[in-house]
């Protein structure tokens, strides 16, 4: 179970991260989407891709960098719960999957580091 400030650094993260996608003109089209598979922290969309984003947020003295934490098997959760999303909310929009890097400076500083296209879907999930 994640702890209370865990889960507040996270949810401050994801909050940083819409406001990043709205300024880009990105539409949210759901936050926390979860599934028996896994969760999206945030699905976006624009008019050519409907992107699933890992978020992923540090302090100031951590010695990784956060989109190290999306290893293999959280893709691998991040995409079948991608493809059971579609499954129920089918889109004429090209998938993307993307990791948000935030890092945390103190109380109110921060710099986000946003990867697009950071992992592609490989094997059976390849036909989406």
């Amino acid at each position: 179970m994640k702890s209370v400030n865990t889960k507040a650094t996270g949810n401050y993260g994801e909050e940083l991260t819409v406001k990043f996608l709205k300024k880009k003109k990105y539409e949210i089209a759901e936050r926390n989407f979860s599934c028996k598979c896994g969760e999206i922290d945030i699905i976006a969309k624009n008019s050519k891709y409907i992107i699933f984003v890992e978020v992923k947020t540090r302090g100031e003295n951590c010695l990784d960098s956060p989109a190290q934490a999306v290893n293999a098997a959280k893709q691998n959760k991040i995409l079948k719960t991608a493809a059971f999303y579609l499954m129920k909310h089918p889109v004429n929009l090209q998938p993307r999957f993307d990791v948000a890097e935030i890092y945390l400076y103190g109380a109110k500083q921060h710099k986000i580091n946003y990867i697009e296209n950071a992992f592609i879907q490989e094997g059976e999930y390849a036909a989406f």
